[in-house]
């Protein structure tokens, strides 16, 4: 055990917090039970019974109930709760990231699910509801992240930490008020938040239309228009190209020298981008690379199947996050998670990479593999684009840069007052829980 979870931990009072003073302190081990046992009658049970990786609880407080499992293959490996219970994630990052719920809608009145959380069962001196909420107040969270064992990615929140918590404990009434008012007020907050986040799936779904429409289009709405072929978009301006785009560009490969040789990865000097720099390719925002998280030798290089590219080559993410695509700032060679291309004189490198953002849904249904799905080289060099001519990619570029600027600062904007309401919607908790408001007869 810590000695961070062995050392007595002061009263609310103690601590100088001020609680209202029909609230009285105690812990939590006195008002609860952690991890309460599977009842007998559920270890003989054939029915079947809620399932919960994971996956299924909400940040937000929410349980996708959905999915069920026989009892019997459940009861060893997995954690047990009942309607009735509290639940939270206690590895991280699922804990920070405020993975908890109020179980009391399981169609089995029993649950089982992942070994992750910890079960709380409230005693009569606690309302389901307000430890609920306690869970999800700061104060429990960030003394629990201070509390947490493990190392690495795999730190827990221990049971004696949530058993030796300190709280002031409202009257049952009050507990009940309590309840009523943030079940009423955060429903209004994740009302605004549902808003924002359905604001944002909309910009970026019109983003990707704008997009589509821009690079396969023009930026003349009602230039003649002929078949396209191209199986992404139906038709393009009739004085457009539509080829091979081995015809524009040159198609290379890239590779890892061997790990097993030192003076591979010995004074290094050669930007080398792999799989751990696909996130700067992600956000829609980002045009160019920007430093690599690695790089490989000269040597290295001469003896590996990669090639130095020259800055203004497009890659292709090929493995994993398929389909992401930017350009590269300055010479760069890259691992064999990318199809890279290096345009020719007719092919502006900008306008390759908005069209290949633009087919990113048809990059899609070229993956192949089971475990690790791909695009396999045959189908990355049968890709057709369409090439309208020089000064038509160069307006192309400039209006496509100018429409995803206007809808990222909407989307950026949306983001920022989600996670405005979000930490609004915390601290409304962590005050009401903890008495710093008084919530009686709130309207």
């Amino acid at each position: 055990m810590s000695s961070t979870v062995k050392a007595r931990r002061a009263a609310p009072r103690e601590r100088g917090e001020q609680t209202p003073a029909s609230w009285r302190s105690i812990r939590l081990r006195y008002v609860l039970t952690v991890n309460p046992p599977v009842p007998a009658e559920v270890r003989t049970s054939t029915d079947e019974v809620s399932f919960l990786p994971m996956e299924l609880i909400g940040e937000d407080g929410s349980l996708d109930l959905s999915r069920m499992r026989p009892v019997q293959e459940v009861l060893s490996g997995y954690s047990y709760f009942a309607n009735g219970d509290v639940v939270f994630a206690k590895v991280t990052p699922c804990f920070e990231n405020g993975k908890a719920a109020v179980v009391k809608t399981l169609p089995s009145v029993h649950g089982f699910g992942t070994t992750e959380v910890t079960t709380l069962r409230p005693g009569p001196h606690i309302d389901q509801g307000f430890l609920g909420y306690l869970v999800r107040t700061d104060r429990f969270r960030q003394a629990a992240i201070a509390a947490m064992t493990g190392a690495g990615g795999l730190k827990r929140v221990p049971d004696d930490y949530v058993r030796d918590f300190y709280l002031a404990l409202p009257p049952m009434a009050q507990q009940q008020e309590i309840v009523a008012f943030l079940d009423r007020e955060t429903a209004k907050i994740d009302a605004l938040i549902a808003k924002q986040e359905q604001l944002i799936t909309t910009l970026r779904e019109d983003r990707h239309a704008r997009l589509v429409d821009l690079v396969a289009h023009g930026v003349n709405p009602v230039s003649p228009q002929r078949a396209s072929e191209l199986g992404w978009v139906e038709t393009v301006p009739l004085g457009w190209q539509v080829l091979n785009i081995r015809h524009a560009a040159a198609m290379k490969t890239g590779h890892t020298p061997s790990r097993s040789v030192p003076e591979y990865w010995e004074n290094t000097t050669i930007p080398w981008c792999t799989l751990a720099d696909v996130w700067q390719l992600r956000d829609d925002r980002n045009i160019y690379l920007g430093d690599t998280s690695e790089q490989i030798s000269e040597l290295g290089l001469a003896n590996s199947a990669a090639e130095l590219l020259p800055a203004g080559t497009v890659v292709l993410s090929r493995t994993a996050s398929v389909g992401f695509t930017g350009i590269m700032p300055k010479p760069m060679a890259t691992s064999q998670d990318y199809w890279n291309w290096v345009c020719g004189p007719n092919l502006l490198p900008e306008y390759l990479m908005y069209v290949f953002r633009a087919m990113k849904d048809h990059f899609r249904a070229l993956m192949m593999g089971s475990t690790h799905k791909t695009i396999y080289q045959a189908d990355a060099a049968a890709i057709r684009i369409p090439l309208p001519p020089l000064q038509e990619q160069q307006e192309i570029v400039r209006e496509v840069s100018d429409v995803m600027t206007q809808m990222n600062t909407l989307t950026h904007k949306a983001g920022d007052l989600i996670r405005a309401l979000r930490e609004y919607r915390s601290a409304l908790i962590t005050d009401a829980v903890t008495g710093k408001i008084d919530v009686r007869g709130a309207a």
